[in-house]
Formats: C-alpha cells, sequence, structure tokens
C-alpha cells in the first residue's frame, strides 16, 4: 500500500472558482482586456511545469494529448475496456485534476509529490487503448516512456522538493546543493541582478574553476542588446573561484506567448498606467529584465482602483529551496465593490492601527504609503496553487518606500473555507458548529489583517550606495536587549537574498502573528460587521483556527531531513508552539482514541485567556520577529526561528508521534476549476465547467485548443533540452 499523503484521494473535494455575476457586469472593452491578460497568465502558467519536476512537462503532454482525443466521458467506457474499475478510472481523473490544478506532480502546499492511485500497468493500458495512441502510437509510447518511471517513482529523494540529497528542484541542475546556491547569490548580489527570473545551472569545471550558468526567463535568445534595451547583464564574469555565463532565452516560447497576449490586451486598457504597465512587463519577458518588471510593478501600483486587477511574473519563492528565485503567477480578477468597500475602511484605519504593533516607532516606515485594498472574484490564476490573499509586489525597495496593492480573493475565500463537518478534526465536539458558522468570517478577518498590516508593516534598516542611512545608526535601541543596532542591509542586499532558506516561511508567520494579535481590536471586527458576543466568537475562532492550522502544520515537516515543505504551515506550528510555551492552560493538545479505535487528538483553546496570556506571548514574539528582520540580523532571527520550528520527541509534547496521527487523520486539500474565456466575433464568452475531477481536466484541455499541438511541441523540446541536468 502506498502512503496516502502521495496520492490524492477519490473522495478529494472540488469546487468551482465562481466569477460569472461579476464577469457579465464588465464592458465589453473589459472583458476583451480580461481575456487577453487571461491567456497571458495561462502560457506564463505552463511555465510552472518546467520549474517543478524533470518530469512533469512530458506528464501534462501524455495528459493533454490523451483528453484531448476522447472527454472524460468517453474514456470511461475505454478504461472499462482496457480492465479499469470505475473507481481505478476516478483515481485517474483524480490524478488529472490535481496534477492541473497544482500544474505539475508535486502539491502547491506542502511539495510533496503525488502519483496515480491505481497500478501502472492500469494507466498504461487506458493510454494504450485510447483514440490517442491508436491515431499516433509512436508519439504517445514515447512520452509514455520517457516520464512513466518517474510518473510513479516514489524513491525517498522524489517524495519532496528540495535540493542536494534534500528533494527534487529544476531551479538548480542536478549536481547544484547548498554551497553552489550561495555563492550564485553572492554573485548575483555583486552584479545587482535580482534572482527571482532566473535558474542556476553548474556545468563541467573549466581550468581548474567551477562554472555556472545563469539562466534569465526571456522570449529573447541572443545575449546582444535588441532594440532600444541599452547594455544586457549577459555575458561571461570572473568570480571568486569561479566563472559566472548569464544567459537569457529559458522558457523562451511561453515568454513569447505571455508577451503577444500583453501586447494585445494593451489595446483594451483603461489608463496610462495600465499601458505603461503592460509595456514594461512584456519588455521584461521579451528580454529577461527584471528591471523592467519593477518599471511595470510601479505604474501597477499607480493603478488605483482598476475594475479589472491583474498582476503577472516571477512572484513567490516559496518553492526555491533557497528562497530567491520566483515561481511564475498571472492573475486576473473582478472587483467585488461591496467587500472592498470594508477594506477601503480598514486602510483608512491603518495609520491608527500600525502604531499597536508591537515594536518601537523607530522599527516602522517612516510614511504609512496607502495601498490600494479590493475584494477580488477570481476569473484567472495560472501558476502552482490559489491563494486567499496577496500583498505584492515583492520587491523590498519599492514595498519600502513607493507602496504596495493588497487584495483579498473573494471567491476564493468562498468556497475556500467551507468545510464538510466529517473532515474537521480535533476539535472538541461542541465546538464544532461555532467553528464551521464563523470560520469563513474569522478567516476573512486574518487575510485583511495578515496581508495589510503584516506584509505592509515593519521598515527595512538600509545603507545606500552612497553610505547613507535610512535610519539613526546611533540612537536606534533593539528592545529586547537594551543594546544599539550594529547591521542593517547594505544596497543591493534584500530581505529573500539575506534570510534565503527561512525567509517565506519567516515572513508568513510575522504576518500570521500580526493577524491574531491585531483582531484583538474592537473597531477592527467592527468595519468587517462583528459587533459584542459575535466579535468575540469570531477573534475566539481565528485564535482558535490558527493553533488547529499550527497542528495540521505537522503533516508538513519531514523528520527524516528536519525539513518543512511549506512556508505558512511551518509559520502557523512556530505560532503553536509559541502558544503552548506561553503556559497557563492557554493551549493544551490531548491525545485520545477516536471513535473508530484510532489515536486521535483534541486542542482546547481557553478563550478567557487569549487577551491575556495569548496576547503577552504573541507580542514579544512579534517583536523579535521584526527587530530582527529590520536589522538583518540573520543569525539571531534563524535562532529564533529554527528553534521554535523544532519538532522533536522531547516532553511536553511529543510531536513526531502527535505527527504520526495528524497523517492518519489528513484532509485532501481541495481543488478548484476555473472557467475559460473565448473570443466569438467581438464579444468574448465565458465558459464554465462542474465541479469534478472530469470538469477540470476539461477545462484544461479545452484551454489551449488552437495550438495545443505547438505548444507540446515545445514544452517537450524545452524539457529534453535539459535532460541531462537532471541526473
Amino acid at each position: 500500500m502506498v502512503d496516502s499523503q502521495y496520492y490524492l484521494p477519490n473522495s478529494i473535494c472540488i469546487s468551482k472558482l465562481d466569477c460569472k455575476e461579476a464577469f457579465e457586469l464588465l464592458s465589453s472593452k473589459e472583458k476583451l482586456y480580461a481575456h487577453y491578460l487571461s491567456r497571458a497568465a495561462w502560457y506564463g502558467g505552463l511555465v510552472v511545469l518546467l520549474q517543478t519536476s524533470p518530469e512533469s512537462p512530458e506528464i501534462y503532454v501524455l495528459l493533454q494529448k490523451l483528453f484531448r482525443k476522447q472527454t472524460p466521458a468517453e474514456l470511461e467506457k475505454v478504461a472499462s475496456e482496457a480492465g479499469l474499475t470505475s473507481e481505478e478510472y476516478k483515481a485517474v481523473l483524480v490524478y488529472a485534476a490535481g496534477f492541473y490544478a497544482n500544474m505539475g506532480n508535486y502539491k502547491s502546499f506542502g511539495d510533496t509529490k503525488f502519483i496515480p492511485n491505481l497500478p501502472k500497468e492500469k494507466l498504461k493500458a487506458l493510454v494504450w487503448k485510447s483514440k490517442a495512441f491508436q491515431e499516433n502510437s509512436v508519439e504517445m509510447e514515447s512520452l509514455w516512456k520517457s516520464c512513466s518511471q518517474l510518473l510513479f517513482s516514489l524513491e525517498d529523494r522524489q517524495k519532496q522538493l528540495g535540493l542536494g540529497q534534500d528533494g527534487i528542484t529544476t531551479y538548480f541542475s542536478g549536481n547544484c546543493c547548498l554551497e553552489d546556491a550561495k555563492l550564485a547569490q553572492k554573485f548575483l548580489d555583486s552584479q545587482n541582478l535580482s534572482a527571482y527570473n532566473t535558474r542556476l545551472f553548474k556545468r563541467e569545471p573549466e581550468a581548474g574553476k567551477q562554472v555556472y550558468e545563469v539562466r534569465l526567463a526571456s522570449a529573447m535568445k541572443t545575449d546582444c542588446a535588441g532594440d532600444g534595451e541599452g547594455q544586457t547583464r549577459c555575458g561571461r564574469y570572473d568570480f571568486e573561484d569561479a566563472v559566472f555565463t548569464v544567459r537569457r532565452g529559458d522558457y523562451a516560447p511561453l515568454m513569447e506567448k505571455v508577451t503577444k497576449n500583453l501586447e494585445k490586451a494593451k489595446t483594451f486598457a483603461s489608463n496610462e498606467n495600465e499601458v505603461r504597465m503592460l509595456e514594461e512587463y512584456a519588455k521584461s519577458f521579451s528580454s529577461g529584465s527584471l528591471d523592467a518588471h519593477k518599471e511595470g510593478s510601479r505604474f501597477w501600483i499607480k493603478d488605483k482602483g482598476p475594475i479589472v486587477e491583474s498582476y503577472i511574473g516571477f512572484i513567490e519563492s516559496y518553492r526555491d529551496p533557497f528562497g530567491s528565485r520566483g515561481e511564475f503567477e498571472g492573475f486576473v480578477a473582478v472587483v467585488n465593490k461591496a467587500m472592498s468597500a470594508r477594506f477601503t475602511q480598514l486602510v483608512s484605519m491603518a495609520e491608527v492601527l500600525l502604531p499597536e504593533l508591537p515594536w518601537p516607532a523607530a522599527f516602522e516606515k517612516d510614511h504609512f504609503l496607502r495601498p490600494d485594498f479590493t475584494s477580488l472574484d477570481v476569473l484567472t490564476f495560472a501558476g502552482s496553487g490559489i491563494p486567499s490573499g496577496i500583498n505584492i509586489p515583492n520587491y523590498d525597495d519599492i514595498r519600502q518606500t513607493e507602496g504596495f496593492k493588497n487584495v483579498s480573493l473573494g471567491n476564493v475565500l468562498a468556497v475556500g473555507s467551507v468545510t464538510r463537518k466529517e473532515d474537521l478534526t480535533f476539535l472538541e465536539e461542541d465546538i464544532k458548529d461555532l467553528y464551521l458558522k464563523l470560520v469563513g468570517p474569522a478567516f476573512e478577518v486574518q487575510v485583511g489583517l495578515h496581508e495589510l498590516l503584516g506584509h505592509g508593516s515593519g521598515k527595512l534598516f538600509v545603507q545606500d550606495s552612497k553610505g547613507n542611512f535610512n535610519f539613526d545608526k546611533g540612537s536606534v535601541i533593539i528592545p529586547h536587549t537594551g543594546e544599539v543596532i550594529s547591521s542593517w542591509y547594505k544596497e543591493s542586499e534584500t530581505w529573500d537574498s539575506k534570510f534565503s532558506t527561512i525567509a517565506s516561511s519567516y515572513e508568513e508567520c510575522r504576518a500570521e502573528c500580526v493577524g491574531i494579535y491585531m483582531c484583538l481590536n474592537k473597531e477592527v471586527l467592527s468595519i468587517f460587521g462583528h459587533e459584542n458576543e459575535d466579535a468575540e466568537d469570531v477573534m475566539y475562532i481565528n485564535w482558535l483556527n490558527m493553533v488547529r492550522a499550527g497542528l495540521l502544520g505537522l503533516e508538513f515537516y519531514t523528520p527524516e531531513s528536519k525539513t518543512w515543505r511549506q512556508a505558512h504551515m511551518r509559520g502557523r506550528f512556530v505560532i503553536l508552539r509559541v502558544l503552548l510555551e506561553a503556559g497557563e492552560g492557554l493551549v493544551t493538545l490531548k491525545e485520545t482514541t477516536g471513535a473508530d479505535g484510532r489515536p486521535d487528538m483534541v486542542i482546547s483553546l481557553d478563550r478567557t485567556k487569549i487577551k491575556t496570556v495569548g496576547k503577552n506571548a504573541i507580542e514579544k514574539f512579534l517583536c523579535k520577529l521584526q527587530v530582527y528582520k529590520s536589522i538583518a540580523d540573520v543569525e539571531g532571527g534563524r535562532a529564533l526561528y529554527d528553534g521554535y520550528s523544532e519538532a522533536t520527541s522531547d516532553s511536553p509534547h511529543d510531536f513526531l508521534r502527535i505527527r504520526e496521527t495528524v497523517l492518519l487523520r489528513k484532509v485532501a486539500r481541495k481543488l478548484f476549476v476555473q472557467a475559460n474565456t473565448t473570443v466569438k466575433g467581438e464579444k468574448v464568452e465565458l465558459v464554465e465547467y462542474e465541479s469534478t475531477a472530469a470538469g477540470l481536466v476539461q477545462s484544461n484541455t479545452d484551454r489551449f485548443q488552437e495550438e495545443a499541438e505547438e505548444l507540446e511541441r515545445h514544452l517537450v523540446e524545452l524539457s529534453s533540452q535539459d535532460v541531462s541536468c537532471w541526473c
């Protein structure tokens, strides 16, 4: 029997991401703008296949060819003829749905590999019986041969994403280790180059020197400057005892598709900021210039309150084992005006709320840069997964001095927080009804605070290229030691480059702490429509949800390598540890036996102690998180964060035994079915699909019908050219 964490159950919950009402309210011009932005996002989303695992592109092409020739319903009969049971065929559909939803064969939330929940011979029999195979057996057999072994393999290193022997990654060639990643980061910093849109390949040594190739994502394949481009960063560099070559052209055919659709979208832009934004994005994806993407992000920030909102590029660095390279992501969404009004109220109160955060004023930004904060109904979210809220851009220099935007994804929250009572683990029975009633509203509050006051708060102390400081070096005191600060960020250093492997999780933990800390404020809860007893209940459920999430986080810990596979869940486990350490009966974990006779666990949170014991514990911890981040104290920050991240068998809690119970009771993360848009004449039509594995599969096979063969050829070629790099 395969361990259940490595396959998706047939009972997995699948929900439709409904945006029809919001989309139909758009004008014809806005619909065309949304359509071409969506096309750009979907083409770019295919890059994630190449960023996930060596086999993902071929698996994708195999599935596309299989389901493009026959619908899921038509293939069901073929499956029966090939000897598959109805449950085995459903497992095929669930695997395909999960693959499309994660854009690869590793879970976007947890970075664990998943394989089809049926014998390899059964899946092969279905492929061989299919119409796709009958029409082109040579091509299908070649695809099967190239990906089937890894498709089903669960060798230790292949069970999760990671660097070196800790897992699989295609951000680095297979011969890279952590020391290579550190050296490459030093090189990139020396050239003032960002790692966001790069991959690193270690080549054969030359003249006793190690050789590395830094590959930039771009449609252009030549390293010389194009028309009006100016000097490029491409070329050969001697650095320390190594040679680095910076080249363009990674994902070139896909970047070209992205660029062309951004140009088409520009025709339907509603203002000059959107036009300039799209021009800079197109320049970035064409030439590989991160500076152009940053410039596009500046125009994006200036585009206040658009009806159709979008962002696209190499954004989040969660899945880079070193924490610096961004995964491609693109979203297009429509503003929900009613919910956005609440977030606007929250923004208007931000300058009053920020001083309540538990760090001295010197550690907060000099000026609050009032952001857009809107609730959006997602039309398109291309990438490996869909979050509930976003705070972007992730460029430190822009966020610190020019601003950012917050978005809450309303239709994701609406279906994402819906939980079946039978799936509600580790809570006392008499709490479950209240939890189910209020977890949605509580999570809405948490997302708002997490994004605006969490990611949007805090100052980084920086010394610029001229030696100037953005703080008073002689007077800023570290609150928990009373010492004058002695470390800060140099000109080319960023939060990601300094804190690298813990940066993403540390920052998510900081933002989560801000959320539960600030939800104790009655005025905040009032903005979201919660008063009196209802407000107290929402606050309690928000804290309880965080404590439960910390326990569930153990699913994403790998004891063998002592590593965490998911940034948010590591952060939530850290918060659980902080609250358990606070003592006084605030949080208790009781190991018990379930009605089925198997090990179980019950969480208790004393709601009468949240505002005293709980608040005091989070206040002290959150202040330290911010201080270490502000002063670039990597050693202090790592010691604090790694300490609370430890999951051991030591008393008073045997977290390794508790983890076994968490795995035993785990519930698969739900999948989302997204719509497509098509242009017929001068009109854009929305195409929706049913909330099933078959519907999710169909939505993906419909997405690239006109250019399917061309795209599939590109993906196989891009994958094949680097096949020797992963050994």
